[in-house]
């Protein structure tokens, strides 16, 4: 069964005010500052509310990856929680050495209390997707190491089913050799496979593995677990973006100083 919420936070240490956000279709600079604004406050309620609820000294955690995270581990220092890190990316690995928390790996810690991450879109099911900044096959590989996956967000990314707000697809990790063949048969699935070119360097966005990233878009899912095993049974797929029954807390900040909670 599951159970929706929504927390009012004291704000004291934080020092938000409530905003309401409004639909423009022109945007002005300082709105685009204010529209920033609000969503990183919104991901440091989230952030602070799920360590606040779920951490404990003691405890071994994953520590997911993007944008949201930063406002985990920042709680996590602030609060002075002796736990152990382990890391989903090169992007957390810095924010742990750098808030001087304790560093360890899957090697030294294979089993996890639990995993905090973000997630780029979250259906009603706590299915996700991941791997907006291409560390989806690290964060779940740590994810299925733990006994609980906690997802950390703001407001943009709760849909009631994919596509409602990530409109890029589908994160898949493919060894380089194989990108064409594996594109050509996601284009065989109905979905529109593009591969991921890097920004600000010629050639595609490359993973921490030295793997490539395709964005396959689609229309709608009607099966999302069934369509995660067709894609990760491609020969040259190495992880997909679909994190299927795997979270079982999310906590997406809202835009009037609230936390959104969704449990199963």
């Amino acid at each position: 069964m599951f159970k929706l919420g929504v927390v009012h936070l004291g704000l004291r240490n934080l020092n938000f005010t409530t905003k309401t956000a409004t639909n423009v279709k022109c945007y002005t600079v300082s709105s685009v500052k204010m529209d920033k604004e609000i969503l990183e406050k919104a991901k440091k309620l989230a952030g602070y509310k799920a360590v606040d609820d779920n951490l404990k000294s003691g405890l071994r955690v994953g520590i997911g990856s993007g944008s949201t995270i930063k406002y985990v581990v920042d709680r996590i220092k602030e609060l002075g929680l002796d736990v152990i890190c382990v890391p989903t990316s090169f992007q957390s690995t810095q924010l742990i050495v750098n808030a001087g928390l304790t560093l360890s790996d899957l090697s030294r810690t294979p089993e996890l209390d639990i995993t905090i991450d973000g997630a780029d879109e979250v259906d009603s099911q706590l299915n996700c997707i991941k791997g907006g900044g291409a560390c989806q096959l690290q964060e779940k590989i740590v994810a299925a190491a733990s006994k609980r996956l906690v997802i950390v967000a703001d407001f943009t990314k709760d849909s009631q089913a994919f596509g409602q707000q990530w409109k890029r697809g589908i994160p898949i990790e493919v060894v380089p050799m194989a990108y064409v063949p594996v594109m050509n048969k996601l284009s065989s699935m109905s979905l529109k496979p593009v591969l991921r070119m890097a920004v600000n360097k010629a050639g595609p966005v490359v993973s921490d593995n030295a793997n490539f990233i395709i964005d396959a878009q689609f229309e709608s899912i009607s099966n999302v677990a069934e369509l995660a095993t067709k894609i990760k049974m491609i020969p040259g797929v190495v992880e997909t973006g679909l994190f299927v029954n795997m979270a079982s807390r999310a906590y997406f900040g809202q835009q009037d100083g609230t936390v959104k909670e969704r449990t199963i």
